[in-house]
Parts: C-alpha cells; structure tokens; sequence
C-alpha cells in the first residue's frame, strides 16, 4: 500500500516516492474538499482516521472513499502544519457530473536529461531536504527562478543556469516525451533557469505543457517553476513572459490539493491587474472551488482564494485585506454563495 504523499511548504521539491519519516506523523486537521452533494461524514468516516491519529495509507483510504455513493474519486495529500504542529490532511473529491481535468496520455520517449544534470538535481533534492530540517527553506523568486536561501542548495540553483542554457532544447523534449515521470520532473523544475529574452515562450510553452501531466509530481514542479517565471517577469518585463490562464483555471477543480493551491497562487499574480476576462472566467468555471478554498481553516492555505474571491466579487484591494484582517471572510464570500447552496463543513 502506498503512503499519503507530502507536501513541504515554501519548496517546489516533491519526490515521487513518499517522503521518508522516522516516526509516524500525527494528523492535526482533516480538510475536505470538493464536496457538493456526497455526504461529508460518510466521506470522513471513510477516511479511517481523525485528528490525532496516525495518517492512514491512502490508497485504502482512497479505495473506501470511491465507494461512498456520488464520488467518482478521491486524493488524499498531507501537508505542514496545523496549529498544533502536526499534519493537515487534504481529502479531495471529485463528484460525478462535476468537472474532470483531463491529462495528457502518459509519454512513452526515450528522451532522458544528461546524467550530470540529473545527478545534480537530485542531490539538490537532498539539499532542499537538509535546509527545510534546519528550517532555512525560504526562497527568492524576484529573479525568475528559485534562490533558496540556504547557501548549500543555491549553489546547486546557480549551477543550473548554464546547464539549462545548453540543455534547454533537450528539457522541453523530456517534460513531453520522456516516460520517466521522474524525469520529466526534474525538466519541470529546471526549466525555470532557462535564458529569458528570445528563450521565454519556449520555456513557458514546456511549462505550460507539463501542468496537464497525469503525474502530480510533474505539475507541482512545473507549477512552481511557472510561478518564479512570472514573478520574475513582472519584474522584467523586457522578457516578454506569457502566460495563458485558461488551464490554470481549470486546475482550480482539480481533486489534488496541491494543483488547486499553486494554481490559485499563479491566478493571484495574474490577475493582480484586475483583468476581467481571467476573473469572469474564474467565476464561470470555478467559483464554487475558490470559495470553498477561500474557507479553509489554515489561514495561509486559505488566503489566495480569498484574494480571488474578493477580486471576483469586484471588492478593491483595500477592503479584501480589511475583511480578512478582522477575520470576517464572510463578508465578502456571502455575495458569491447562494443562500440555497450552501453547505457546512
């Protein structure tokens, strides 16, 4: 049986194997999602655990959860740190008749990245993996890319730099080609550090392409390179950085916890100029999703979809953050929920 896989907050760096743990880690908090009309409570009760316990193996939890009546599937994704200092767990659940992403089909290339490359990758992971035990995981963005601030790991990143330049070709060539998910994560990540100017569109195209990979391993890592990419241009904006919100919006329905959260990072950043066309899209295909996100209990799990929310709703910058500093996220959420619609945790 597989383990719940982990998310690190503050890094991009998710293995494909569950991360190792030397002792059980404790549930602090259940959180679920994407329910409209299957029952909350059989739904928890199929997870086999409540706060305090231990977190469950998930394909058994998953495989229950699939049988409760009106789901057609389920993810659960354990995440750094309730308030109590132990583990949120996310229960994703799509219903039938609501949206389905729809992916990619699984490559079945030979394309491969220079071992030298991949080596390097991976002992950055172990790197970022030192550097979130010593609680030294911030990272810079402003850049167009990932800075950590442990010096160990941000050698590894500037390393990157001219590999990616020489290899640039070959990294768009393994996130769509290669049938090692494992690769064609470490091409999601590294592509970050491409040359920007006349290389953006082919850096932001890969990226792009990788966020409907069926691997979630994939999508985290392209998620996070494509935010660092647009932070940096905003910053830059000679280097011509586009990026279509049409996908990113759709993954705002994902059943994966960590789609729904980067994804609504991006969108924050992208409609910070109040484009109507992405925030009328948002309404249209996502709503309901972004305030049930913008009513997590984690506050800064919930935060991005309540900026969104608050945008949708047409309120000014000012007024999102004066609801949200006196914890009255109701104020502006009531507006976009029919009353007969609504549903308690």
């Amino acid at each position: 049986m597989r383990k719940i896989a982990f998310v690190l907050i503050s890094t991009a760096f998710c293995r494909a194997q569950t991360t190792a743990v030397d002792v059980s880690p404790r549930i602090g908090l259940i959180e679920v999602f994407g329910i409209h009309k299957a029952s909350v409570n059989k739904i928890r009760a199929a997870v086999g655990a409540n706060a305090g316990d231990p977190l469950p193996p998930s394909e058994a939890a998953e495989d229950r959860i699939n049988k409760v009546p009106g789901v057609a599937a389920s993810r659960l994704e354990a995440t750094c740190c309730a308030n109590d200092g132990k583990m949120i767990l996310y229960v994703g659940v799509e219903e039938r008749d609501t949206p389905h992403l729809e992916f990619h089909p699984a490559p079945t290339g030979e394309a491969r990245m220079p071992t030298a490359l991949y080596d390097d990758y991976m002992s950055f992971l172990e790197a970022v993996e030192g550097s979130i035990r010593g609680r030294n995981a911030d990272e810079d963005l402003t850049n167009g890319y990932s800075l950590m601030a442990d010096p160990y790991a941000r050698v590894f990143q500037r390393g990157f730099i001219p590999l990616v330049e020489i290899n640039l070709n070959l990294l768009d060539q393994v996130v769509r080609e290669s049938s090692d998910p494992e690769q064609r994560a470490a091409a999601a990540y590294l592509l970050q550090y491409g040359p920007r100017l006349r290389k953006s569109k082919i850096i932001t195209d890969a990226l792009q392409y990788a966020l409907r990979d069926q691997e979630d391993i994939v999508r985290k890592n392209a998620l996070r390179a494509l935010r660092a990419v647009y932070i940096g241009a905003k910053l830059n904006p000679d280097q011509q950085v586009a990026i279509e919100p049409a996908w990113l919006i759709q993954m705002l329905n994902s059943v994966v916890w960590s789609d729904r959260r980067t994804a609504t990072q991006i969108l924050v950043d992208l409609t910070e100029d109040r484009n109507q066309d992405t925030l009328n899209s948002i309404r249209e295909i996502a709503l309901p999703s972004v305030v049930e996100m913008a009513r997590w209990q984690t506050l800064n799990h919930a935060l991005p979809a309540f900026v969104l929310a608050g945008r949708i709703a047409g309120a000014d910058e000012k007024t999102i953050k004066d609801a949200w500093v006196r914890e009255d996220r109701e104020s502006i959420l009531s507006e976009l929920t029919p009353k007969k619609g609504r549903r308690g945790k």
